[in-house]
């Protein structure tokens, strides 16, 4: 069974978030980090991190543990900042995905990977592109485009907007 979209081999960026494996399409991605120091930003939700500064731009950052429903985690050395493109519409947003730990980057060819489970009307998969079989266990591939409804997007691009003012910075230097 064939998933749309995915008819040549794709090469994904995998990560973990607690035990599981996760990976986005490696043309999403624009870059790699360390974890940061970031910038909280007053009446966000739990999931939004905050914003940190890249090479001059505000970018909000998630953390897609929350996001998931997953227990946060204590950062770590490995601990990373994923900046990935997510488009819907015409309207691109920059944004920073925190993850326990990258993995590495694996290509998929089209028979590996099958469509999301449905599981009746009570479980989202509208925001996973799929399941990809690696050896004896599955990584979910993320649809980064659709993993934040049109309102929490647009609320991330406010963030990364409003969120670079020299008043936020000096009052979290201070705090």
């Amino acid at each position: 069974m064939s998933v749309p979209g995915i008819t040549v081999p794709t090469q994904f960026l995998t990560f973990h978030l607690g035990k599981e494996v996760f990976a986005i399409d490696i043309s999403k991605i624009k870059e790699v980090l360390e974890f940061t120091s970031l910038t909280k930003i007053p009446r966000t939700p739990e999931f939004m991190c905050g914003v940190i500064n890249l090479r001059g731009s505000v970018v909000p950052v998630v953390d897609l543990r929350l996001k998931f429903g997953m227990p946060k985690s204590e950062r770590t050395v490995n601990t990373c900042i994923i900046i990935i493109d997510v488009i819907q519409g015409d309207v691109a947003t920059v944004i920073g995905a925190m993850a326990d730990s990258v993995k590495e980057v694996m290509e998929l060819d089209p028979g590996q990977i099958e469509p999301p489970p449905k599981i009746g009307t009570g479980m989202r998969t509208d925001f996973m592109r799929g399941m990809g079989k690696q050896s004896d266990h599955f990584v979910i591939l993320l649809d980064t485009d659709k993993v934040f409804s049109s309102s929490e997007l647009s609320m991330l691009q406010d963030a990364g907007a409003h969120g670079g003012g020299k008043g936020l910075a000096e009052n979290d230097k201070a705090a």
